[in-house]
């Protein structure tokens, strides 16, 4: 018999109305329109961030923006200066309805896909709090990677086509129609019995050889997916990372004196028509940074779930992971920085670390209870 996990899953994700409490107080994630934010908007946050919190701000990897260390009675007037920037919905309902994750490197059409999406998610179901949507219909798919349960793509032909994550076809559907049908193939979920205790994933029902009817049904693949670049300069402008996905305020106001910015789920910043990478501190600007080798929660004391700290062994520990290896260190068993597969795991625990070689922060470790110094000694595979 397993021993019971000692994490909670919490089943939602935190809104800007919703906000979730955490080690450091409360973290307030903001959904940019279509990941896109205006200079104005982008210095806004940054002020916000130093007048209302702690000054950290995180990137998530649904291409959103958290603000970190808001208490209660400073929770009110950052909504106010959020809501003057225009990045507030009217309700926490409709922000959580507004899950829509866009490609970083999207085209006007695609841009006018999105907020027209969004715009149709208000008929949409009660939908599961993780449920989200893509819109990866640039050129070709760079998303394919990143959790989103509902996708519009980019067949090879260049047709769009609407697919159930976990599925390897899609219906095709119109510009105009894909909203609708967007939201019709939502609708088929919950009434095909994806929905369970409030939670569940368009992929595990997928894998339950339960499939879209009638005009959803799927019968075109994806274009071939393009691999998510790294830091760099990319026509778009430029992308820049930081480690473990978190910057001060400071550096998110001088990216945005460079240009508008895209959020992308890669805990990435697009600065939009850059043609030279910043010269900033803290910033990751090399895909050959030992950084990207590593993925790390907030861990203590920021998460009130994690055993330890484990940032700083994280970043101890980048440059001994081979090129094309991934390093997942995360506080507790729950595994939030990466849910998927990493060569190799380390798991805080009450009694130390575990060390998991090819698989998640959930599953058996090889070793158990190793010592920080031991680690750092052995190395992590």
């Amino acid at each position: 018999m397993s021993a019971a996990p000692d994490f909670a899953v919490m089943g939602w994700c935190p809104g800007a109305l919703r906000p979730m409490m955490s080690g450091d107080g409360l973290v307030v994630r903001v959904r940019p329109l279509g990941g896109q934010l205006t200079q104005a908007q982008a210095m806004g946050i940054a002020m916000a961030s130093q007048a209302h919190g702690n000054g950290l701000i995180d990137l998530s990897a649904r291409g959103n923006v958290q603000l970190r260390g808001v208490t209660e009675p400073t929770h009110p007037p950052l909504i106010d200066d959020l809501r003057r920037l225009g990045l507030i919905d009217d309700d926490a309902q409709a922000e959580a309805r507004r899950n829509v994750l866009v490609t970083p490197f999207a085209d006007a059409a695609t841009d006018d896909l999105a907020i027209k999406l969004g715009a149709a998610l208000t008929d949409a179901p009660n939908l599961p709090g993780k449920f989200g949507f893509a819109v990866d219909s640039g050129p070709a798919p760079v998303m394919q990677d990143i959790a989103a349960d509902i996708r519009l793509e980019r067949a090879a032909d260049g047709g769009l086509i609407l697919r159930c994550d976990g599925a390897d076809l899609g219906a095709r559907v119109s510009e105009a129609e894909a909203p609708a049908q967007a939201v019709a193939l939502a609708q088929w979920f919950v009434d095909a019995g994806g929905v369970t205790d409030g939670r569940g994933r368009m992929a595990a029902l997928i894998r339950r050889s339960v499939m879209p009817v009638g005009a959803l049904v799927g019968t075109v693949p994806p274009a071939k997916a393009v691999a998510a670049p790294g830091p760099g300069l990319v026509p778009q402008g430029a992308l820049v990372g930081f480690a473990f996905g978190q910057m001060q305020a400071t550096t998110f106001a001088a990216l945005a004196a460079l240009g508008d910015l895209r959020v992308t789920p890669w805990r990435m910043l697009l600065i939009e028509q850059a043609r030279k990478m910043p010269d900033l501190p803290d910033l990751i600007v090399t895909p050959d940074d030992p950084l990207r080798r590593v993925v790390a929660c907030t861990g203590k004391p920021g998460c009130l779930q994690a055993h330890r700290a484990v940032r700083t062994l994280a970043r101890s520990l980048a440059p001994q992971v081979p090129q094309g290896c991934l390093l997942h260190v995360s506080g507790c068993a729950k595994g939030c920085a990466n849910p998927g597969r990493a060569d190799a795991t380390l798991v805080a625990t009450p009694q130390g670390l575990d060390l998991v070689l090819g698989g998640c922060a959930q599953d058996a470790p090889e070793v158990k209870g190793l010592s920080e110094t031991a680690i750092l000694a052995r190395g992590p595979f």
